[in-house]
C-alpha cells in the first residue's frame, strides 16, 4: 500500500504507541490515534492507559479520537462461553472500530498498534484487518511493528510513560498472575 493522507491508528496504550508514532513522524505520515478499548479491565487500569495515551498525544500533538466505552459486561458476556478464543473477538471489535470511524471519519487508511505487540495472533488479527477494511471501504495499512518491540520499551520508560504488566482483559490478567504463582514455590 501507498503512503495514506492520513492514517487512523488504533491505539491500545501509549507505550505501543511510542515507536511505531517515531516511525511513521520520520515517513511524515499524518496521522491520528483512536481510543477504544471496552476490553481493558479493571477500570482503573483503563482510565490509567487512556490517561497516559491522552497525555502522549497533548505532548507530541497528534489528534487523538477517544471512543470512551469501559465494557466490562459486554466483554465479559460476549466471550465467557470461549474464554480461550476471546483473542479473537477482541481484535474483531477494536479493528472493526477502527476500520468504522476510519471511513466516517475520512481517513484514507486504519491500523493499529496490536500489530507491534510480539504478544498477540499477528495472522489472525491480519485476516480481521483485511475483512474489516473490505466491510466499511477503507485501506487498511499494514506494518509489522515487533520489530520496533524493544525500542518501543525503551523509549516508553525514558518517557516514564505507565506501562501495564498484561494484556488488558481481566482473564490475561488472570494469566499473569497464575504464572507467577507457579514460577514461585509455595512458602
Amino acid at each position: 500500500m501507498s503512503v495514506p493522507e492520513h492514517l487512523l491508528v488504533h491505539t491500545c496504550c501509549a507505550p505501543c504507541l511510542i515507536a511505531p508514532y517515531q516511525q511513521l513522524k520520520a515517513e511524515g505520515i499524518k496521522f491520528s490515534a483512536l481510543w477504544y478499548n471496552p476490553n481493558i479491565h479493571p477500570v482503573t487500569e483503563y482510565r490509567q492507559r487512556l490517561q497516559a495515551l491522552r497525555d502522549y498525544a497533548a505532548r507530541e500533538g497528534f489528534g487523538l479520537i477517544v471512543k470512551d466505552d469501559y465494557g466490562l459486561r459486554e466483554f465479559v458476556q460476549a466471550v465467557a462461553a470461549d474464554i480461550d478464543s476471546r483473542c479473537e473477538h477482541c481484535y474483531r471489535l477494536r479493528l472493526e472500530m477502527a476500520a468504522k470511524t476510519a471511513a466516517e471519519e475520512g481517513f484514507s487508511a486504519f491500523s493499529s498498534t496490536l500489530f507491534y505487540s510480539k504478544y498477540q495472533d499477528h495472522g489472525l488479527m491480519l485476516k480481521i484487518a483485511r475483512e474489516m477494511a473490505a466491510k466499511y471501504g477503507v485501506s487498511f495499512f499494514y506494518r509489522d511493528w515487533r520489530t520496533l518491540w524493544d525500542e518501543g520499551n525503551r523509549l516508553s520508560r525514558e518517557a516514564g510513560m505507565y506501562r501495564q504488566k498484561y494484556c488488558g482483559c481481566v482473564f490475561s490478567e488472570e494469566e499473569r498472575y497464575l504464572k507467577r504463582k507457579k514460577a514461585k514455590p509455595e512458602a
